[in-house]
C-alpha cells in the first residue's frame, strides 16, 4: 500500500525536502510496521530540515525524530496489531527513516507502549521535548532536589522542553522560576506553573565564575554562558539538569560550583536511554503532566507544513509543543 511522506534529498546545492508517495518496499529495517498518527517538530528536527548539523547521516532520508501511532504488523512477540506505541530518538532522522511519515517500519526495542491516560496524539505533543523534561525532573529528584529544597530554574521556558518543565514541576508542588526572551509570554508562563520569571539576557552575557546562591535545582536547555551562570548562582548541593544547546555547545565557567558548593551538573541524553528509563519516564508523564496544561502549548500542522515550521524553529518563533498530523 502506498503512504505519504516527506523526505530530506541532498544534492550540490544542499539538503532539500521533498513530499513523496512511497509504498511498503520503501519501508526502512525493522521487526514491526507501525502506521502513524503523528510526529513532532523538535529543536533537532530544526538542524536536521536545515543541515545546521550534520544529524542525517545519509541521504535520501525521511525526517522526524518522533512518532507516534498503532502497530500494523510485528514479527517480535512484544507488541501486537492494534498496540498504541510512541517512538523518540534512537536512529530516526539520523540513521533510519523517521516520524515525517504515515507510516514507518522500526526495531521493536525502539518502541514503548503508551501507558494508560495517554493516547497518541498526547504522546506526540509530548514528545522528545517532554519526554526529555521528564528525564530531567527525575535527575533533579534523584540528586535529591525536593520541592523543600528551595525555587527550580527553568531556561529556554518558552520552548517545548521548558513549557513541559514547568507543568512538571509546578504540579509536583516546585516554585518554578522561569527564564524567557519573550517577556510578552509572561501570561502563557504563569498559567503553566510559574511562579516567577526572569529576563534571559541576566544569565545569556559572561558572568561570574560563582555568584550569590538563587536556586536549589535547574533545569536547563540553553548551554554556553547561560548554562555556567545557572551553575555559578545554583545552590549548595544543588542539581542542575542539562538537555539542550540552544544557546551554544561551549561551557565558559569554572570549576568553582562544583568544588565549592558541590553543585552536580547532570548529562540527559534523549536519544539512546535505556528503555527502562524510558518507560519509567513515561509512566511518570502519565501520573505527573496536567493534560490540561499539554493543550495549551500545542500547534498542530499537516505534513507539508512541517519542513518549513521546523526551519523556523531557530528564529524563536516556536512557543510549547507542535505536533505533525501526518494524515492530514
Amino acid at each position: 500500500m502506498s503512504f505519504r511522506a516527506i523526505r530530506a534529498i541532498k544534492t550540490d546545492a544542499g539538503v532539500t525536502t521533498e513530499l513523496v508517495t512511497l509504498t511498503d518496499s520503501d519501508l526502512d529495517i525493522g521487526d514491526v510496521t507501525v502506521r502513524v498518527d503523528y510526529s513532532t517538530i523538535n529543536y533537532k528536527d530544526g538542524l536536521a530540515i536545515t543541515n545546521a548539523s550534520p544529524v542525517i547521516q545519509h541521504y535520501p532520508l525521511i525526517p522526524g525524530i518522533d512518532l507516534a501511532g498503532t502497530v500494523e504488523a510485528s514479527d517480535n512477540a512484544d507488541f501486537a496489531i492494534g498496540d498504541k506505541v510512541v517512538l523518540n530518538g534512537w536512529g530516526l532522522s539520523q540513521t533510519h527513516d523517521g516520524g515525517f511519515a504515515q507510516k514507518a517500519r522500526v526495531p521493536a526495542e525502539w518502541l514503548i507502549k503508551l501507558p494508560a491516560g495517554i493516547d497518541t496524539r498526547h504522546a506526540a505533543a509530548i514528545g522528545t521535548a517532554g519526554y526529555t523534561a521528564m528525564l530531567s525532573v527525575l535527575a533533579l529528584e534523584h540528586g535529591g532536589v525536593t520541592p523543600d529544597s528551595g525555587d527550580v530554574l527553568v531556561t529556554g521556558a518558552n520552548g517545548g522542553v521548558g513549557s513541559v518543565a514547568i507543568a512538571l514541576l509546578a504540579k509536583l508542588g516546585y516554585r518554578v522560576i522561569a527564564s524567557t526572551g519573550r517577556a510578552n509570554e509572561a501570561d502563557y508562563l504563569t498559567a503553566l506553573g510559574a511562579a516567577e520569571i526572569i529576563e534571559r539576557d541576566t544569565l545569556s552575557q559572561q558572568g561570574a565564575p560563582i555568584a550569590s546562591e538563587r536556586w536549589a535545582g535547574a533545569i536547563d536547555s540553553v548551554g554556553s554562558h547561560t548554562l555556567a551562570n545557572v551553575l555559578a548562582q545554583t545552590r549548595y548541593g544543588g542539581v542542575v539538569a542539562s538537555c539542550g544547546l540552544a544557546q551554544g555547545v561551549d561551557l565558559p565557567g569554572t570549576i568553582l560550583p562544583f568544588i565549592l558548593r558541590g553543585v552536580t551538573l547532570a548529562g540527559i541524553d534523549s536519544v539512546n536511554a535505556p528503555k527502562a528509563k524510558r518507560i519509567e519516564a513515561w509512566t511518570r508523564l502519565a501520573r505527573d503532566l496536567d493534560l490540561s496544561k499539554l493543550e495549551t502549548m500545542v500547534t498542530t500542522v499537516n505534513l507539508e507544513e512541517a519542513p518549513d515550521v521546523a526551519r523556523s524553529i531557530f528564529a524563536g518563533q516556536i512557543r510549547g509543543r507542535t505536533i505533525v498530523d501526518v494524515n492530514r
